[in-house]
């Protein structure tokens, strides 16, 4: 039995609480990497940012390969140890876990730094080999962040891992500028700047694990366990190390071959855009501008709106977990059905207003020179946004549901279609089938993940409801926006016009999107503080 002066913590709030910190730290961590993104393409151009960007997607796939799987898995099975009160084995589970991931960082980081002249000169742009270099430590750093991170999301405590993350993205920034500038300043190639623009992501992510690793040393697990003991005593089996090896690996195995098929697929693409580029006529310099500006301009914007959707996909998977195992199927199914729902009402208005706004959004932070190139591509990448979102809650699902392996399969199959797609369009209508292959890639992720939810979990919200509502309201939404901005930039100021447009455009899809009642009361109350929002949309008849 638990001592009675021990102060519990309740799993629910634990639930609303971190996706409350976490959707704030991912919006400002997102913030801060647009932020660099801007004075970084004036001071090292699309260029630069073309070495910049080629090393920073052979370190998202290593990064994804290390620390995809493992952390999920480390989550489900302290969740699970939790729940079955075997608390020895959660600290057992802890201890594995951290060695395999250090052990994992040194592999990852030496294959990237003796590696960087293989890799660079694969994508067709040998310059890349100093930002590579440069970037290698960060994989070890992560590696121990990331076990440590697993480790708290198994106790549905996000705020270290919250801290992190910004302390991370600010080296990132500070770091990451100021170096570039003293390497400009010194007078050395746009490749070198590159190179040192990354030691700020480095630093980062060294700071980032040091807070983890402080955060650890404070955490009092008792608090968190007290809930689990308040019945029974502690229950002391504990598996032998060997059987939580495998166990964790049969988890892990799939979660990550999913989350690096679709990096591996960005890293083919980036070697074959550019080197496809290149067959064209176009020199590697050219080449590397046109995927720097791609890259720095029009996926750091459509990047943003999924920010508000990953920490619920964080936060479910051990709250899920336990429910399943206490039978809670109605708890399940609630989550289920409103996170699916929850992805659709944020992706698609967001993924189809930054489709319409694409040229005024990117004209309020980039210079005019590299805006032109990258709003066509914007407004064919962003509506890709809406399977974003979903496709990362509906992953979170299929593995807290014991499903791993099929994600893999959706993966595969986006992948392949990705690819594909490439090859045939790029020599017709160049940079443009880029965006054109990633819709189509995550459409089809989306349809599959959705398939398999229906079939092998049993749990599928409308499809009215899960598209047609959010897909009209988000149709409005850009329409006003659209309309707005091109009516109002006649008489007053451009920039003025987009946010005035923005906020219009909100405004209609909040209202369309309460009239077709598109919103539940399980919606709302699965954001954060959410209880108090339905409160407030019941009394006035908003929702039921």
């Amino acid at each position: 039995m638990i001592d009675k002066n021990t102060k519990k913590k309740n799993s629910t709030k634990l639930f609303f609480s971190g996706v409350l910190v976490l959707t704030i730290t991912n919006l400002l961590v997102k913030v801060i990497g647009l932020m660099f993104k801007i004075p970084m393409n004036r001071i090292i151009g699309d260029e630069g940012m073309g070495y910049y960007n080629s090393a920073y997607t052979f370190y998202t796939y290593l990064y994804m390969v290390s620390t995809a799987g493992l952390p999920t898995a480390i989550s489900i099975m302290i969740s699970d140890s939790r729940a079955n009160r075997q608390i020895k084995q959660v600290k057992r589970i802890y201890h594995i876990s951290l060695l395999l991931f250090i052990a994992i960082g040194v592999v990852s980081t030496m294959i990237m730094f003796f590696g960087s002249g293989i890799m660079s000169t694969a994508i067709g742009a040998e310059p890349t080999k100093y930002s590579i270099m440069a970037i290698a430590p960060t994989l070890l750093f992560i590696c121990i962040c990331s076990a440590l991170r697993g480790y708290f999301q198994g106790y549905q405590q996000m705020t270290p891992t919250a801290i992190s993350q910004f302390l991370e993205a600010a080296c990132k920034l500070g770091i990451g500028i100021a170096f570039a500038l003293f390497a400009k300043n010194q007078g050395y190639g746009i490749h070198i700047q590159a190179a040192y623009a990354t030691v700020g992501l480095t630093t980062g992510a060294l700071a980032g694990m040091l807070c983890m690793v402080i955060a650890k040393m404070f955490f009092k697990e008792k608090q968190y366990d007290a809930q689990f003991l308040e019945d029974k005593g502690e229950n002391n089996e504990v598996a032998r190390t060997g059987e939580l090896i495998k166990k964790l690996i049969l988890i892990a195995l799939p979660i990550t071959i999913s989350a690096s098929v679709m990096s591996l697929t960005n890293l083919i693409d980036t070697a074959i855009v550019q080197r496809l580029l290149q067959s064209t006529g176009l020199s590697q310099v050219a080449a590397t501008e046109l995927y720097g500006n791609y890259t720095s301009l029009a996926v750091p914007m459509f990047n943003l709106p999924p920010v508000l959707i990953y920490p619920i996909s964080y936060s479910i998977v051990p709250l899920l977990t336990a429910a399943k195992k206490r039978g809670d199927t109605e708890k399940c199914r609630i989550v289920t059905e409103s996170s699916l729902r929850v992805a659709m009402l944020v992706g698609i208005p967001c993924g189809l207003g930054l489709a319409a706004l694409s040229e005024p959004i990117l004209s309020l932070l980039f210079k005019e020179s590299s805006v032109q190139l990258a709003y066509p591509l914007l407004t064919l990448l962003a509506p890709s946004t809406a399977f974003i979102c979903i496709l990362s809650v509906s992953n979170a699902i299929l593995q807290s549901a014991g499903f791993e392996r099929k994600p893999l399969i959706s993966m595969l199959a986006g992948a392949a279609v990705k690819i594909v797609t490439n090859f045939v369009l790029i020599q017709y209508i160049g940079m443009k089938s880029t965006p054109i292959s990633t819709f189509l890639c995550y459409l089809t992720v989306t349809l599959l993940n959705l398939y398999f939810i229906k079939k092998h979990v049993g749990i599928m919200p409308k499809l009215s409801g899960l598209f047609g509502k959010p897909l009209l309201s988000g149709v409005a939404c850009a329409l006003c926006a659209y309309f707005s901005y091109a009516l109002l930039s006649s008489f007053i100021s451009g920039k003025i016009a987009v946010f005035v447009a923005i906020i219009a455009a909100v405004l209609v899809y909040a209202i369309v999107i309460f009239l077709v009642r598109g919103i539940s009361g399980d919606d709302v109350r699965l954001l954060p503080k959410g209880a108090a929002i339905y409160r407030i949309l019941n009394k006035l008849k908003l929702v039921k």
